[in-house]
């Protein structure tokens, strides 16, 4: 349920973003299956071996490519002189090299913008900035999870349960 809400609100940032002019680029989920080894690394890992369990295999959802998408982007953009200045809106170190060859090859500016939204439920899967990009761009910005709700229109149910409450 968490998944399709997350997804509910990327999209409705997104069509917000596209309207104001923004190039959204995204890629397909693909379902990756990864194996966890039980061992010391793991809390309690034990009483997980006592009762016979010695590797976890879980299904994560993940966009795969869109690393490589951004940086053909930035390269191409930059040798077809089609920007002053390029926003990246990412935290993935892979886009590092392309971001330092625009900077230096080609003189142009990068901006990076990050965020950091907590996750009251599991803080580890908080979202943090990179701190990588703020020595490898020319202009840094880190969106909080109040200036996100800027961009989001709530949900009618959410809105009308607030006007009943005067809020």
């Amino acid at each position: 349920m968490r998944s399709k809400e997350l997804m509910s609100r990327q999209t409705k940032l997104f069509t917000t973003l596209k309207k104001s002019g923004w190039d959204i680029k995204t890629s397909k989920l693909r379902t990756r299956v990864e194996e966890l080894v039980v061992d010391s690394r793991v809390l309690e890992y034990q009483k997980l071996k006592k009762i016979g369990i010695e590797k976890i295999h879980t299904e994560r959802m993940r966009e795969k490519g869109i690393d490589v998408k951004i940086a053909t982007d930035l390269l191409v953009g930059a040798f077809d002189d089609k920007y002053d200045t390029a926003i990246v809106v990412s935290s993935d170190a892979d886009l590092v090299p392309a971001i330092d060859w625009v900077r230096n090859r080609k003189k142009k500016k990068v901006e990076y913008i990050g965020f950091s939204i907590p996750d009251m439920v599991s803080p580890e899967k908080s979202t943090k900035p990179l701190m990588m990009m703020f020595s490898k761009t020319d202009v840094q910005r880190v969106f909080s999870d109040a200036e996100m709700r800027k961009f989001i229109k709530p949900p009618e149910s959410t809105l009308f349960s607030q006007m009943s409450k005067g809020i």
